[in-house]
């Protein structure tokens, strides 16, 4: 073979290497799996084992093979009860700036802001609460159909993401993103962590820690709330109807934030 032959035939390997990384269960032709598709370990929650009556045991399957990509069968989601949510906790936004090594700089209009807590006032009842907003992981995510570059996308699993290494901060995302969910790096970035690496000039958001979901962690927003603060998010696969997020949502009376844009969040809310 030709020198000119070999490089043309390495071209076209990497070619469909890159393609297959960025494969998804649902289209592999098409879909856009991204830089975590070859890092990543899908995991699988399995619920709960019935030891006797009234005790239970909670069970955590073993992570899949790294090679092996999100699935749909999953539909990772958050239910947040905001009557649980201490409008003077922190905890939740304290845990995502030191899982994924995000800071503010003294400036709240343009500042990181991966989960923010949001303060209600109902003027017309005088009612109040509190709840945290993040990305909502939409089923149909304005941010991706916006995106020239295919940067933001969506697993299989519904988890939305944003692949650093082609986004070029057009910012086109954040104009979508009607939860304003998403932050552009304005700074250069400093200790970054080993599974969340940042630049500037790039756009960022909640992942859904991803890389804790993966090996069969929870977020960790959602551990710390439980560990220190009141117990108000609750994790889990709502494909799965005998998990407990699945059961809630079927039971009690539960909303997601602009449910009449028809994006279909992954995040839901009791008590607003």
């Amino acid at each position: 073979m030709m020198e000119g032959d070999e490089s043309m035939s390495e071209r076209r390997s990497c070619a469909v290497m890159t393609a297959s990384c960025r494969s998804e269960a649902a289209d592999p032709a098409v879909s856009r799996r991204g830089f975590i598709a070859g890092i990543a370990t899908a995991g699988v929650f399995t619920g709960v084992v019935s030891l006797a009556p009234g005790v239970t045991l909670i069970s955590v399957a073993d992570a899949k093979p790294v090679e092996e990509a999100a699935s749909a069968k999953q539909r990772w989601g958050i239910l947040i009860d905001a009557t649980k949510c201490d409008s003077g906790c922190s905890v939740c936004v304290d845990a995502c700036r030191q899982e994924q090594g995000w800071e503010g700089h003294g400036r709240p209009t343009s500042d990181p802001q991966w989960i923010r807590k949001v303060n209600i006032n109902d003027s017309s009842t005088g009612r109040k609460f509190s709840l945290p907003v993040m990305c909502q992981h939409c089923a149909s995510p304005p941010c991706v159909d916006v995106c020239p570059t295919g940067a933001s996308f969506k697993r299989a699993d519904g988890i939305v993401l944003v692949d650093r290494h082609i986004c070029i901060g057009c910012r086109f995302c954040m104009m979508a993103c009607p939860y304003k969910a998403r932050s552009f790096v304005h700074e250069e970035t400093e200790d970054q962590r080993s599974h969340m690496p940042r630049g500037k000039g790039c756009v960022e958001a909640c992942t859904l820690c991803v890389h804790r979901i993966d090996a069969d962690r929870l977020p960790a927003c959602v551990e710390q709330c439980g560990a220190k603060g009141s117990g108000a998010m609750l994790f889990g696969d709502l494909n799965n109807p005998g998990s407990d997020i699945a059961k809630r949502v079927a039971v009690y009376a539960t909303t997601q934030i602009r449910t009449d844009l028809g994006v279909k969040p992954g995040i839901y809310y009791q008590g607003i």
